[in-house]
């Protein structure tokens, strides 16, 4: 599990990608073939908790993003105080998750996939999931 922040441009466009990533100093730009735009996108833990976040908790946004914001910064809380490697802390990261960007998630859940794998007793298992999307 890796939380990502990201930031959209056409092409003609893009140069404030460049510059946000300047910015930060931190992430990386690429191509998103799914809508023809390039991406300005930051998904390491400790950029985000130092740079990003810091940053929009001074400078809020201004539209309905705030909301996705305050979620996505309790959804990164959980994940630096590894509330993500147990069955409790990752279903509250989903229901977050869930909550982000108007509720429209690219994924199907794999919460009940990964929990029945690691652990058949249905404790709280501490566990460490493979890379989720």
């Amino acid at each position: 599990m890796r939380p990502s922040f990201s930031v959209s441009q056409n092409s003609d466009r893009a140069q404030v990608l460049f510059q946000m990533k300047e910015y930060f100093g931190c992430g990386s730009i690429r191509p998103d073939y799914s809508d023809k735009t390039l991406k300005y996108e930051v998904r390491s833990l400790n950029d985000l908790m130092e740079k990003i976040i810091p940053f929009f908790d001074q400078f809020s946004l201004q539209s309905e993003k705030q909301r996705d914001f305050l979620l996505f910064k309790q959804v990164c809380n959980l994940m630096v105080n590894d509330e993500h490697v147990s069955k409790d802390g990752l279903e509250k990261i989903e229901q977050l998750a869930n909550q982000m960007n108007s509720g429209k998630r690219k994924y199907r859940s794999i919460l009940k996939d990964i929990v029945s794998a690691t652990s058949n007793s249905g404790e709280n298992t501490k566990f460490r999931p493979a890379r989720m999307a």
